[in-house]
């Protein structure tokens, strides 16, 4: 469910106007629903009530700070993969014993600044993380927390390039060497063994992938608690798809969590949720202009003024993003089949090939729905184009969120040298 529907015939954000917003801001855009953010966040909490649970919102998802904020004030916690996005989450509000580090490539900055905030959880990844996370932890009279992320070799995802639990992938420590490595970590002085970490990807819009992952974890917390290990708490990370509006559905998360608690409830330990596009997702959309519409020799253009730069997931990942007018069209308007493009200068800046929509004319909004997580946190200012602004609406109110930055802030922190001065 999301918050964005038709009033007066003009698409509105909650009680905002789109079309108003645009006359203000500019296009593209991008605008969220505070009532969704709120909602979704609530539903996914309400659906392991009763159960000792953290949920860690995944921050890659939409790191905005006013976004992290209202998630903060719903009790969620921060999944971070960065010092960056450490900085934003506790910036935000996030308390650090909410905060669970993950990521493949931890330099030793950043796990001195994560023992210094105290943060939560360590996600390890590999044998020389682990080794470099107890080398920092002793050179600061510290222990870290850690998981071992599991890659339980199985497949899930919408796309390869979204599968994080085969045996192929970068992610976790192979299911082979996991009892090794644990008891490893027992015998290091700057580690704190805690947990079992599992994430096998993300968009997943079918249950038997989590069983089948879950239940593998499951068995081997019960073989290291045999080894002496004093396993507390299970990281079952993120992954659960949503509906883009291309016919394709998701579990809801009630059957999620029943799944849950049917493998991990006898375990008796806390559980941790890392949810991003499930909590994001549907609670935004990207407002773009049109700017032509082109006849080619076998297809029709329409041309657009956001790009792959501001929301390269199509690019990126072939995702459909639903397209509609802002202002809604009459039932028996003409409709033509375009190729949705944007301005940028590759053959990809493409986001819909073949897509019937209404014919639309220069200067009339549309709008990708379905884009509020995964949009603005990948765009670049690539042809040297600028981040464009983000918008938050609470019912008729909205404020920017992060602003269209100038070409002078674009170029602010380049240098020339001396040698090339004239």
């Amino acid at each position: 469910m999301h918050h964005f529907a038709y009033r007066g015939g003009v698409l509105h954000a909650e009680d905002a106007s789109l079309e108003a917003i645009a006359k203000a801001v500019g296009s593209p855009f991008y605008c969220y629903s505070e009532a969704t953010l709120r909602r979704h966040v609530r539903v996914f909490k309400q659906a392991f009530a009763g159960l000792d649970a953290l949920v860690a919102f995944s921050v890659k998802a939409n790191p905005n700070l006013a976004v992290i904020r209202i998630l903060a004030s719903e009790g969620a916690g921060a999944d971070v993969v960065s010092g960056g996005e450490l900085k934003r989450a506790r910036a935000a509000g996030v308390g650090p014993d909410m905060i669970v580090f993950s990521g493949v490539g931890k330099t030793r900055e950043e796990m001195a600044l994560a023992l210094a905030e105290g943060i939560y959880q360590f996600n390890v990844e590999s044998a020389p993380e682990l080794e470099a996370l107890n080398e920092v932890a002793v050179s600061k009279g510290a222990r870290a927390a850690i998981a071992f992320r599991i890659n339980p070799d199985v497949r899930a995802g919408g796309h390869d390039k979204i599968s994080t639990g085969k045996a192929a992938d970068k992610f976790g420590v192979a299911w082979g060497r996991a009892r090794e490595l644990y008891a490893r970590a027992a015998a290091l002085p700057g580690i704190d063994v805690r947990g079992v970490d599992v994430h096998i990807g993300s968009q997943i819009s079918e249950l038997a992938p989590f069983e089948a992952a879950f239940t593998r974890v499951a068995d081997l917390i019960a073989a290291l608690r045999a080894e002496g290990h004093a396993i507390e708490r299970l990281d079952l990370g993120g992954g659960l798809g949503i509906s883009y509006g291309d016919g394709a559905e998701a579990p809801h998360p009630d059957e999620y969590a029943a799944l849950i608690r049917r493998i991990a409830a006898p375990l008796g330990v806390r559980l941790i949720f890392e949810p991003g596009r499930m909590i994001a997702g549907n609670a935004g959309v990207l407002v773009t202009r049109v700017l032509y519409d082109k006849p080619g020799e076998d297809r029709r253009f329409l041309i657009v003024d956001a790009g792959m730069n501001d929301l390269i997931r199509p690019a990126l990942y072939d995702s459909f993003h639903k397209f509609i007018p802002v202002v809604e069209p009459d039932p028996a308007a003409p409709e033509a089949v375009y190729d949705i493009v944007g301005p940028v200068c590759e053959s990809s800046d493409v986001f819909a090939k073949a897509r019937r929509t209404p014919v639309m004319r220069a200067g009339e909004l549309g709008a990708f729905m379905t884009a509020g997580a995964y949009g603005a946190s990948q765009a670049s200012q690539y042809n040297s184009r600028p981040l464009i602004p983000e918008v938050l609406v609470n019912g008729a109110r909205w404020a920017i969120i992060r602003r269209r930055p100038t070409f002078e802030e674009m170029v602010a922190g380049e240098e020339t040298p001396d040698w090339l001065v004239v």
